[in-house]
């Protein structure tokens, strides 16, 4: 029987994008990986290909590793291995080490000295820092490995130029009229547009709309699953917005991006927004049309 490895990542969608080459690694190694984190994101970590079982997670609160009977897919009754993938520690190391695993894979900590890891470089890319993790501990892992495939789910939009206002930090939020402003350039160049985001985005993505003079038709805030976003920024010719988790998933499926405030990369534009929200529409603007004339669609 495979070895289990308890993996947390107990972020959001931008995190455990930033996690999959070492995820994969992981699985590839023979590693049956039970990953800890939000259950919202189960669809996601599916079209991974490296996750076996979820176990539900939020931020740093007790794990709780289910008993005998409770869930005999979790069987053994204690995780061989515990993966930190979550951060540096020392929080994220006792999470793990409460349930009892035989062995913790984490970056090393003063106050956790029964870890011997890797010395933690805040300076590092999320995908390379995970990836140099599991390497330390002799798993090969690539971190170009980042590619999802395209669930089998139809795009609610196909070839649409997905504008995302919404941020998971109000400070990198951009200003809805700008996004409005965009939106309605792009629509009177004959471009299909829509609005995503949460439900609990979904008034703000109504308001980009209404101030396009676009129908609310065009505005699926609220209204896809998390398979039917992938799908959708799939085929998207081009995603516009402030949130990271967007910008790591277009990403992910070689879609050009236009990003405020965001981790940059090969064929995705990086615009950085000042406190105050000082970036001036046209430059996004700018950004969305030589992304749309670079061939890259």
């Amino acid at each position: 029987m495979a070895v289990t490895a308890l993996v947390l990542r107990s972020h959001g969608m931008e995190g455990l994008l930033t996690a999959v080459p070492a995820l994969r690694g992981l699985r590839r190694g023979g590693l049956r990986v039970v990953l800890a984190c939000p259950p919202e994101l189960s669809e996601l970590a599916a079209l991974t290909g490296a996750v076996d079982r979820l176990l539900p997670a939020r931020g740093l609160t007790p794990l709780a590793w289910p008993g005998p009977g409770e869930d005999e897919a979790l069987h053994p009754l204690l995780p061989e291995i515990a993966v930190n993938l979550h951060g540096r520690g020392p929080q994220s190391h006792r999470v793990l080490l409460d349930l009892g695993p035989r062995r913790l894979w984490a970056y090393a900590h003063e106050a956790v000295p029964r870890v011997a890891g890797p010395r933690w470089d805040p300076s590092e890319p999320g995908v390379q820092r995970w990836c140099r993790l599991v390497q330390w501990y002799g798993v090969p892992a690539d971190p170009d490995d980042l590619r999802l495939p395209t669930p089998m789910v139809a795009s609610p939009a196909p070839g649409a130029v997905v504008i995302h206002p919404g941020a998971g930090e109000t400070t990198l939020r951009w200003p809805p009229d700008r996004f409005a402003t965009v939106a309605r350039t792009l629509a009177d160049e004959g471009l299909p547009v829509v609005v995503t985001g949460s439900r609990r985005e979904r008034p703000m993505a109504l308001l980009v709309a209404t101030r396009a003079v676009l129908p609310p038709q065009i505005v699926l805030a609220g209204r896809t699953s998390l398979r039917e976003l992938c799908a959708l920024v799939a085929g998207a010719r081009l995603v516009i917005g402030a949130d990271p988790g967007m910008a790591r998933l277009a990403m992910s499926y070689g879609t050009p991006s236009v990003t405020v405030s965001a981790p940059d990369g090969r064929r995705h534009r990086l615009l950085h927004e000042t406190p105050g929200g000082g970036l001036p529409a046209d430059d996004v603007i700018r950004a969305a049309f030589a992304a749309l004339g670079a061939g890259v669609r």
